[in-house]
């Protein structure tokens, strides 16, 4: 009896799917959120809306993302969980194979392949089903991806940004030229990481950043409290001009590098350790008094060096004015090295770049992915945190 009503519920929901426009696709769809349930309600110990003191987890609404397949793009309700994040098992093997075939495709385009050799390349590959119409709609939707990542709305408030530049040989012309890729990232006011901006240099000046910051206002940004950044004149500049009333944090670590220029090979690493202390320090005063301190030391030994130190000091202190949040993460630019670091693990098989554009494709495809990862991931500062420091600067003003 069992069976048979089994049967019968199987029978009614493939007539159901049959009367869809793609009967295949919104089966696989139905099929990838089922699993879905199952394998969140597995992670927390609890099925949806059960009361369980087994529990480990709570759910947190859902998201939507694409999911593109060889049967067609589907949009599924991916659900949320407040702590951990949750990505679904089949996305990651789906990383490992079909996607990985497709960045192939995607990355022979992106170094300025013709549509004619992607397609020997993938016929070499074993796929022969593919046509040069079909990677030219593959490229074409690569591009409206990144497109779409670089222009879409930004959320009002990043209580803070970070921005740094990236330095790549691109093809002009006839010439290669080192030309500069401007990321900032931000935290919003749930303590989420961000990527705002993958914006292209041809020069670094005040004007090409002041741009770049009014482009995040022109997509919604209207309120920030603090930029860390690098001691880029033009960049300095246009953080103050763009985000009036706004903090800037010099990157300690920039700094050190620019005070260690004027110390002698032999001594820099002593010197380094005494250094670094400065922003060690419990509290604005101590880290004044410990500078002094070492300026007094060493005014005579290394006068260029302790002369940078000076001139920079209440620059490089700034974190100081929020209490209450992790000095380690608004001191410096640090959040975005393992950023830089991926990306020129991807761009250095290239060495040199057809143009700007091949450059822009391949790391906003792949800081996409790092978006995600972060939108799912656990707050890098805490939202709570977020919350009393903007009424510690309310109560401040």
């Amino acid at each position: 009896m069992a069976y048979s009503n089994n049967k019968l519920n199987l029978e009614k929901m493939l007539l159901q799917f049959l009367a869809e426009e793609d009967p295949m696709l919104s089966m696989l769809k139905w099929l990838c959120e089922q699993l879905m349930e199952v394998e969140v309600a597995a992670k927390i110990n609890a099925s949806k809306s059960e009361h369980n003191p087994q529990r480990t987890g709570y759910r947190s609404g859902y998201r939507v993302r694409r999911f593109d397949t060889r049967l067609g793009t589907m949009y599924l309700f991916v659900p949320k969980i407040r702590k951990g994040g949750y990505i679904p098992f089949f996305v990651t093997e789906k990383k490992r194979s079909e996607v990985a075939l497709m960045n192939v495709i995607h990355e022979a385009y992106i170094n300025g392949v013709s549509t004619r050799k992607i397609e020997k390349l993938a016929k070499s590959l074993g796929i022969d089903s593919i046509s040069r119409s079909q990677v030219s709609q593959i490229t074409k939707e690569l591009n409206d991806q990144v497109a779409a990542f670089r222009q879409r709305p930004l959320q009002e408030t990043y209580p803070v940004l970070w921005v740094d530049s990236l330095y790549e040989k691109i093809r002009v012309g006839h010439q290669v030229k080192n030309l500069a890729v401007a990321v900032v990232v931000g935290i919003d006011e749930n303590g989420k990481r961000d990527i705002l901006a993958i914006e292209p240099m041809y020069e670094e000046s005040e004007t090409t950043y002041q741009n770049l910051f009014e482009n995040l206002k022109e997509r919604g940004l209207k309120n920030t409290w603090l930029v860390v950044s690098d001691a880029h004149k033009g960049l300095v500049k246009a953080i103050q001009k763009s985000f009036v009333g706004c903090s800037w944090q010099r990157c300690k670590v920039h700094f050190m590098r620019n005070i260690l220029a004027h110390v002698p090979a032999k001594s820099k690493l002593e010197f380094a350790k005494k250094l670094k202390q400065i922003w060690l320090q419990p509290d604005l005063e101590s880290a004044r008094a410990y500078a002094n301190s070492i300026m007094d030391t060493y005014e005579h030994q290394y006068p260029t060096a302790i002369e940078v130190l000076e001139q920079g000091l209440e620059d490089s202190l700034q974190f100081y004015a929020f209490k209450r949040i992790d000095h380690r993460k608004i001191s410096s630019t640090n959040i975005l090295e393992r950023l830089n670091r991926e990306i020129r693990r991807r761009t250095s098989v290239v060495g040199v770049f057809p143009n700007m554009d091949s450059y822009i494709r391949l790391i906003t495809t792949y800081l996409i992915e790092y978006s995600e990862e972060w939108s799912t991931g656990r707050s890098y500062i805490k939202p709570e945190i977020i919350q009393l420091t903007k009424e510690d600067l309310w109560k401040a003003a």
